[in-house]
């Protein structure tokens, strides 16, 4: 478990947040603790998924269907918020490392223990089936290894993708290479025969500390399962091996289901195996070791209603169906500049942003979400998590500062100034680093923290970087390239930078930069990302 960072939230509905326990293409997950003292697993979903209708209503029925899922192999829904403006569900939490940590750890396990683990994960992918489910994710990280025997987790949540418009965003994708089954792979029509052959591969990984689809990249991986046969030579033979040879046959009709993988692997049932102790000593030693840090976790916090809003401030509330969240703007915070110039009499500006994430209209009444170029970093995930909070950060990546650009002390002028400036050079009132928080569709949709170093720059070169950090961590860059400069505004064009990750909107819009009293104010002009919009206070 990682602390949690200073742009992350302390608080997700009623549940106080210990730290952070992963993350991955589809959300964070967050170890919680209820007003009662239950700790739980909070996974909240990357915002950009928030603003796509059609996922919030797979998600909703998927939440639903989990909310029945009882199998003794998973990890029970304890609670949901599929309307809240970030989409987040809890489960209970189960004390134990993933199968990847275990096996990076300390190496395959036991044939006994990887007996008991591929009989409790069919159960348990035979009582998700029958509800209609297919999980779609079955891979080592998804799978725990509790002294209570082992658990499958994060079922329902990557079916509630299926087919949205977000599935088609650079960068993401809906199960994991090497795991997928080749008809997910190739598109095509995917059934409980897919969790079946994923199950497949993670016994094997399991079983010799190797996946059975070896490679280097994501396209190595997937060309191998669809075309190629498993690696499958440091598996012992006998009745583990041919389960696994039949789990990853190539044609769905091919596999066995998980009832008969159970049924073979453990005819008495996996709890009658697990009751007489399953996992080896070292792993044993670790479980129990984590149980007691996890009690001695510090959560002496005040407790404050909860809302849809306020993710900085703690809350209280009871497991069941989601609590009834009414709106509240949270207080502003003043933020404080990284390297305060007392000499500049200027104090940054008081900032807040409210909850209200907001789906772009599209034809046929679908929501749409919004796209950016580091002013929506909304698939990097939004600024819709962490409120009322300031972030100061670097502007560059190789963090370079003012002092080795040259800018130059801001001078005092109006916006009413007329007198333009030369067409080749930035008037001194902008020079310097600039932050603020942004926002789109008229303010309705906050964006997290705009930060930006204007420089002197000829006409065709770069102004600056506009860097965008999410409240979720996640970041675009936007490079400015001057058009014109006068003292009413500066105007350039707005790239997204080439190392981006593939949440970030590479397409060029034109933006204006406009000073108002002391502060600056950023304006894009792209519609597709709702019109940024940003108030920025200068700190250098």
């Amino acid at each position: 478990m990682q602390p949690l960072g200073v742009d992350e939230p302390t608080s997700i509905g009623p549940y106080r947040l210990l730290g952070r326990l992963g993350a991955g293409g589809m959300g964070r997950v967050y170890l919680g603790r209820s007003a009662g003292g239950r700790t739980v697993a909070v996974k909240v979903v990357h915002p950009h998924f928030a603003l796509d209708e059609e996922f919030r209503a797979r998600f909703r029925r998927e939440v639903e269907a989990a909310r029945r899922v009882g199998g003794a192999w998973t990890a029970p829904v304890l609670d949901a918020d599929p309307e809240a403006p970030v989409p987040w569900v809890a489960t209970a939490y189960a004390v134990g490392p993933s199968l990847t940590a275990a096996v990076t750890d300390g190496g395959p396990l036991p044939t006994h223990s990887v007996r008991v683990l591929g009989a409790g994960l069919a159960e348990a992918l035979a009582a998700v089936h029958e509800l209609g489910l297919v999980h779609r994710d079955v891979k080592p990280s998804n799978v725990l290894l509790t002294l209570d025997g082992p658990l499958l987790i994060d079922f329902g949540i990557a079916r509630a993708t299926d087919g949205t418009a977000s599935l088609t965003s650079t960068g993401v994708s809906v199960g994991s290479p090497g795991y997928m089954a080749p008809e997910q792979i190739l598109g095509k029509g995917v059934t409980g025969a897919a969790d079946v052959f994923s199950l497949g591969a993670v016994l094997a990984y399991a079983a010799t500390g190797e996946p059975p689809f070896p490679g280097d990249s994501s396209a190595a991986l997937l060309y191998k399962v669809v075309h190629e046969e498993p690696q499958l030579d440091a598996l012992e033979g006998g009745l583990l091996r041919e389960i696994v040879e039949a789990c990853l046959a190539k044609e769905p009709s091919g596999r066995p289901t998980p009832a008969e993988v159970a049924r073979r692997l453990a005819p008495e049932g996996a709890a009658r195996l697990v009751a007489g102790g399953w996992l080896p000593g070292m792993l044993v030693e670790q479980v129990s070791r984590t149980a007691v840090e996890l009690l001695n976790l510090e959560t002496a916090t005040e407790a404050a209603p909860s809302g849809p809003v306020e993710f900085s401030e703690p809350a209280v509330g009871e497991f069941g169906p989601p609590p009834v969240m009414p709106g509240v703007v949270p207080e502003p915070r003043q933020a404080e500049p990284e390297d305060p110039d007392p000499t500049s009499g200027r104090r940054p500006g008081k900032l807040s942003v409210t909850f209200a994430a907001t789906a772009a209209p599209e034809a046929g009444g679908r929501g749409r979400w919004l796209s950016c170029t580091v002013a929506l970093a909304v698939a990097g995930a939004l600024a819709a998590v962490t409120v009322g909070s300031v972030f100061v950060f670097d502007l560059l990546p190789d963090d370079r500062r003012d002092s080795a650009d040259g800018a130059a002390p801001s001078q005092s002028a109006t916006p009413g100034d007329s007198a333009p400036a030369t067409a080749s050079a930035v008037p001194a009132r902008y020079l310097g680093t600039w932050e603020g928080q942004g926002t789109a569709l008229d303010g309705n949709l906050p964006l997290g923290t705009f930060r930006i170093t204007v420089r002197d720059a000829e006409v065709g070169e770069e102004l600056g970087r506009l860097r965008q950090t999410d409240q979720l961590g996640g970041v675009c860059v936007d490079v400015l390239t001057l058009k014109q400069a006068t003292e009413k505004q500066l105007v350039a064009t707005s790239v997204g930078a080439k190392e981006n990750h593939g949440g970030c909107n590479p397409a060029a819009t034109t933006v204006r930069l406009i000073p108002t009293g002391d502060d600056l104010t950023y304006e894009s002009d792209s519609k597709e990302s709702g019109n940024p919009e940003a108030r920025m206070s200068k700190v250098k």
